[in-house]
């Protein structure tokens, strides 16, 4: 009796190469797969603070929650108000704020330490207040912190600046149809895009790691672009030494 099982002696040529060809197909369909898989099967929020997840609304709604939160941020870059184009740099807190504003005229310091505001620019600046210091008096204000009078047009038109939750209020708001998606990175932080009306109404960059704060801001209209740092971080606010401020009265402007 033979000692080979029926079928099991040796196969043909053919047998052999399709059997040869059949696992090389096999092989390369797994690599492929693996392939396909690692490059587009990503979870693209994998890591994050899931905010990618969420609606353009919902994303919206939660960095301006984060932002009202938060203590303190730090705010650079180009506003345009009023017909003015405004040089921002600066840092602001619940309790006030500091840093310093540029026109196209001039480059000044703003301290505001509670209720109390403090000016700080050169002659050039305060002659060029209309009705205000000129000549000798002007001089006198040269480098000098001026204590602003809340009563004043001066206040009412730079301590905007220096409030937080009102500047951010009129700043973060974004006109039209909100989209979201495009992934970015500012500052080395990993951001979604909120964007309005296919850009006209402006963009925002959200944080994806950790909080979501909002982080750069192009607004509506080309009215500026902004960038939001340092949320949180500790602002030394405190008044000036009494010798280098002066008390120009109740009135140092007679803008409107």
């Amino acid at each position: 009796m033979s000692a080979i099982p029926p079928g099991a002696g040796p196969r043909s040529p053919s047998v052999t190469r399709r059997t040869g060809r059949a696992a090389l197909v096999g092989a390369a369909c797994a690599a492929l797969a693996a392939a396909l898989t690692g490059c587009g099967g990503q979870d693209p929020d994998a890591g994050t603070n899931g905010l990618g997840k969420l609606p353009p609304t919902k994303i919206e709604s939660k960095a301006r929650a984060a932002a009202q939160r938060a203590g303190t941020v730090h705010l650079s870059g180009n506003v345009v108000s009023q017909g003015r184009t405004y040089k921002l740099d600066m840092s602001l807190a619940k309790d006030g704020a500091k840093g310093e504003l540029t026109t196209k005229a001039a480059a000044f310091q703003l301290l505001r330490v509670g209720d109390a505001l403090y000016l700080k620019a050169d002659a050039a600046f305060w002659a060029g207040e209309k009705g205000g210091a000129s000549g000798g008096a002007a001089s006198k204000l040269d480098g000098k912190y001026v204590k602003v009078p809340a009563a004043d047009p001066v206040y009412k038109r730079f301590s905007g600046f220096t409030d937080k939750d009102t500047l951010l209020a009129g700043l973060l708001g974004l006109h039209g149809k909100l989209t979201a998606g495009d992934r970015g990175d500012v500052g080395g932080v990993r951001t979604i895009r909120l964007t309005a009306a296919a850009g006209a109404g402006g963009t925002l960059d959200v944080s994806l790691d950790g909080t979501p704060y909002p982080l750069r801001l192009q607004r509506a209209g080309g009215a500026g672009v902004l960038r939001l740092d340092d949320w949180g971080k500790r602002v030394d606010l405190r008044a000036p030494d009494s010798g280098q401020v002066v008390d120009y009265g109740s009135k140092i402007s007679g803008k409107g």
